[in-house]
């Protein structure tokens, strides 16, 4: 078998073929996704670990090789490798050569900046079976967001490498005011560089994107952004084969949701954040939470210098399981609300201070649209400046009027959905607004956390 046919076979549509999938009766999460170092080649302004140095204590190599082991005996599906940026912890082939042997399927995400031929050479001979590339936006787009000039051009460079490899290539792509118009062009891309997959969540508030709430889409954002979605998927990736995987926070329930969730025309819908179910996150020291991106302080629940990966699991899923998220304001009183849960966890989170009340939710746009109110977010309180921190953010309800329609991004965002945009062209934003919205804004130091109340 050549690296990467046990994720190439599984892209039909049918949620149940994704080596992933794990059914409700499973005892086990079916992925782990594992920071295996923080240190990184990117500066990327939305970066919610804040990765760049390496942890001082991260896992040594007998260490990854055991929790390899662990991982397989919970019996994890899919192990994926991530940072910081994977390739520069000397020993991540031996990593993914060992989670390999070992049946799981070795993915890994990358920001490429220097996935050189010996890299992806080396990718493929120790088993990696799929390799997530991130392209956020046009070329300048990209490379002020990943601050870094040329880093688009090095990603798509090493995509060409990786498909040459018979490597599974997907892309990632966080959606942020930047980048949202600029999703067709995106799209048009994948089918340059022969993607096969396209994963895109919402930019959320932690970490470095915390500091620049500019940057972060606003609640009513979603009432444009999915139909442009939903024109991209049915226009571009449907009829060239790409499957569309809309991230854990990009939903939910409303008249596009079938059209968008992978396998929705075959009756699969979101049923709540499954964080410590169906998915673990490890950090590179070791720390062991229910999903990768979730806050350190607050879902970290053990070691595994201190306890077994098993026993740590076990007690993530009765967690889960057993104390169900409380729900607060509008996702309270919702008629999805038993099944939705308040959607991902981690974005109410990092905008409260607790999960349980989701404004990035196209349902809830939607019915409060209908009643001429729009939802904002607005900074409460900085983030202290660690990796995977937050502040505080408020929700505001204004009147939606006339003055709505002359935001730049929702025109722009019509514009793309209408006429489409070019891969070649360099970003639809001027220099000066690529770097007003990618500054940093300081906000009172002391958040209050009941500002979203």
């Amino acid at each position: 078998m050549i690296a990467g046919d046990a994720a190439r076979r599984n892209y039909n549509g049918e949620p149940t073929d994704l080596v992933r999938w794990r059914s409700h009766d499973d005892p086990a999460p079916s992925i782990a996704v594992w920071e295996i170092t923080l240190r990184c080649d990117l500066g990327c302004k939305h970066c919610g670990s804040r990765a760049g140095r390496a942890r001082d204590d991260e896992l040594s190599t007998p260490e990854a090789l055991d929790l390899v082991h662990q991982l397989a005996e919970l019996d994890i599906k899919e192990v994926t490798l991530i940072g910081g940026e994977f390739y520069l912890r000397a020993d991540w082939h031996l990593i993914a050569s060992e989670i390999s042997r070992c049946g799981m399927l070795c993915s890994v995400v990358t920001g490429a900046r220097q996935m050189s031929e010996t890299r992806v050479r080396q990718a493929a001979a120790s088993g990696v079976g799929k390799i997530s590339l991130s392209i956020d936006g046009l070329e300048a787009t990209h490379d002020a967001i990943r601050a870094s000039a040329g880093s688009q051009k090095a990603a798509i460079a090493a995509a060409r490498r990786i498909t040459d490899c018979g490597i599974d290539l997907s892309v990632n792509t966080q959606i942020n005011r930047l980048t949202m118009p600029e999703l067709p062009g995106v799209a048009d891309l994948l089918m340059e560089i022969g993607a096969r997959s396209w994963m895109v969540s919402l930019t959320a508030a932690m970490g470095n994107a915390a500091d620049r709430p500019s940057l972060m889409l606003q609640p009513y954002h979603l009432l444009y952004l999915f139909p442009l979605l939903a024109t991209i998927k049915r226009e571009k990736l449907d009829p060239n084969g790409i499957a569309f995987f809309p991230g854990n926070n990009v939903g939910y329930f409303g008249p596009l949701a079938e059209t968008l969730r992978y396998g929705g025309d075959r009756g699969y819908a979101w049923g709540g954040c499954q964080a410590g179910v169906a998915s673990l996150g490890v950090e590179s020291d070791g720390s062991i939470k229910g999903c990768p991106s979730l806050p350190t302080a607050s879902y970290v629940k053990g070691n595994i210098r201190e306890r077994a990966l098993g026993n740590i699991a076990s007690e993530l899923g009765r967690q889960a399981t057993q104390a169900p998220v409380e729900l607060w304001g509008f996702c309270k009183s919702c008629i999805h609300a038993q099944r939705c849960r308040a959607g991902c966890t981690w974005t109410s989170h990092v905008l409260f201070g607790r999960p349980g009340n989701n404004p990035y939710c196209h349902f809830r746009t939607l019915a409060l649209a209908e009643v001429g109110i729009i939802e904002k977010v607005e900074p409460a309180g900085a983030a202290p400046g660690k990796p995977f921190d937050f502040g505080c953010y408020r929700i505001v309800e204004t009147p939606r009027d006339a003055d709505l329609e002359k935001d730049p991004l929702i025109g722009l965002t019509r514009f793309a959905q209408t006429f489409g945009v070019s891969p070649d062209a360099v970003s639809l934003w001027s220099k000066e607004e690529l770097a007003i919205c990618l500054d940093r804004i300081l906000v009172d130091s002391k958040p209050d956390l009941s500002a979203g109340l």
